[in-house]
């Protein structure tokens, strides 16, 4: 098993992922993110299909973690909603797994400014699957 503090790939690079720390006893990541500049839509903020990919980053590695690396979610589907723009910089996001399954697993974030103001939320229905190997 690779270091699962260490998000892996051109995504999570591009997204500035770093892992901060985990909570087994809620099954709770916290994640740091950059939104890069090159994110911004002519609204001025991150454009919103990029700011689900925090939010699914954070869903996917709370599972990722809470099975210690054995497995990885399969989204069925998510769901977003947006309180606040997103700006270029620095947030933190929350993911959580809500409930795990054999063959379903509900996961849920929330991502944050700086100042702890929450910009986003997200839900997730997905299926376990075998973590594929490291394409990192």
């Amino acid at each position: 098993m690779s270091d699962l503090t260490t998000p892996r790939g051109a995504h999570a690079e591009l997204m500035g992922a770093q892992y901060v720390s985990f909570d087994r006893a809620s099954e709770t990541i916290t994640m740091r993110f950059t939104a890069p500049a090159s994110f911004v839509s002519p609204r001025g903020s991150v454009q919103g299909g990029l700011v689900a990919g925090f939010l699914d980053e954070a869903m996917g590695w709370a599972h990722v973690m809470a099975t210690e690396g054995a497995e990885a979610p399969l989204n069925l589907d998510i769901t977003m909603s947006l309180l606040k723009p997103v700006f270029p910089g620095p947030v933190l996001a929350k993911g959580r797994v809500v409930r795990r399954g054999r063959k379903v697993i509900f996961l849920e974030a929330e991502l944050f400014d700086e100042g702890g103001a929450l910009l986003a939320r997200s839900t997730s229905t997905a299926i376990p699957t075998p973590r594929p190997g490291d394409q990192g």
